[in-house]
């Protein structure tokens, strides 16, 4: 069973991973203590904040509000990947999840999807807030990712946990839809790589960008990646662009990623547009 670290141990996991932490306030002793357990602890669930801007972002978290009194996460991760540090004790970040859900994560295997909403969360998880308005086109840094991944792997080391203990709130409960932007399954990917690696050291870049999800192209995203992809669809001569491509997901994208499946040869209902990740990494497009 495992039971909660205390303050001075989450801050020394945290930075021995190469986290940038501020202690905020007197986030040692700011907690939900009286109204719920707090453990056995189980994982690490991913939130964004649906907000802009470091200092109200981290107000906010800290204070709660009427309906939800804080702390509302364990740490706020800014977009400079800056770790604010909140509480130690319980928070409410996570509510009621599925008890499928969490079984799997003990065990660390494949998610379920979720289909009920009948165990409290804010036991069993630490909670990390991510400054990012949730709607799919304000940018994920790589700062502020690698803060995610940095702060994930950290507690999974304190505990001896694989990356499969970090998961999305959306992925615990079918009633919330963050962390939006970027794929939890990618997340875990680079956390498993730096669970690879000793505490603190460069982690090896892969030569290949990791599928970002399908998420990530239905919310339209602008970036480097989606240049990078259409150069390597240009280069297997699946082009459906007039001119580009550039960095802003498009119908030209779309079409021309279709073509790259009707390449593969896979079957027509796989044909659609929609990146999926056989197809995304038989593309090997380049590390971004």
């Amino acid at each position: 069973m495992a039971t909660p670290l205390t303050a001075d141990k989450l801050l020394a996991a945290l930075r021995a991973e190469g986290v940038k932490v501020v202690e905020y306030g007197s986030w040692r002793t700011h907690s939900r203590a009286g109204h719920g357990a707090w453990g056995p602890i189980n994982g690490v669930l991913i939130h964004h904040t649906v907000s802009s801007g470091t200092d109200g972002s981290v107000r906010m978290c800290h204070d709660g509000y009427a309906d939800l009194p804080g702390p509302l996460c364990h740490g706020v991760i800014a977009k400079d990947g800056t770790v604010y540090l909140i509480s130690s004790g319980r928070a409410n970040h996570a509510g009621r999840g599925d008890s499928n859900v969490l079984a799997a994560v003990v065990a660390e295997r494949k998610l379920p999807a979720t289909n009920r909403n009948d165990t409290d969360g804010n036991a069993r998880f630490y909670g990390f807030e991510c400054v990012n308005l949730g709607n799919g086109a304000d940018p994920w840094p790589e700062a502020q990712l690698l803060a995610i991944e940095k702060a994930g792997a950290a507690i999974c080391r304190a505990y001896g946990w694989s990356a499969a203990s970090v998961i999305g709130h959306k992925e615990w409960t079918n009633t919330k839809v963050d962390p939006r932007g970027f794929s939890m399954a990618t997340m875990r990917e680079r956390v498993d790589r730096r669970l690879g690696t000793k505490p603190g050291k460069p982690v090896p870049a892969p030569k290949f960008e990791p599928f970002p999800g399908v998420d990530f192209f239905k919310s339209y995203p602008r970036s480097p990646i989606v240049t990078a992809m259409g150069r390597r669809l240009a280069a297997e001569g699946c082009s459906a662009y007039a001119e580009g491509p550039g960095p802003q997901w498009t119908a030209a994208d779309k079409e021309s990623f279709r073509r790259w499946q009707k390449k593969l040869g896979d079957a027509p209902q796989y044909c659609d547009g929609w990146p999926g990740r056989r197809q995304w990494d038989a593309l090997k497009v380049p590390k971004v």
